[in-house]
């Protein structure tokens, strides 16, 4: 014969593992700290300040590029 389980403590150990499981996938999608949010930002700026001196400002949307 079987061991005798409690179905309470089970349901609840289920619970405890799958709350983990989320608090894991919830860090990993939203858990950065500041100093990378930071960077990122810095990055960025860094990126569309380049891009924005590199534009050219004498064609117009009708002016054939040669």
């Amino acid at each position: 014969m079987g061991d005798v389980i409690n179905l309470r403590l089970v349901r609840k150990q289920r619970a405890r593992d799958e709350a983990l499981v989320r608090a894991d996938q919830n860090r990993r999608l939203f858990g950065r700290t500041v100093a990378e949010k930071a960077a990122d930002a810095s990055a960025k700026a860094r990126i569309e300040k380049t891009l924005d001196g590199a534009r050219r400002d004498d064609l117009t949307p009708d002016t054939p590029i040669t």
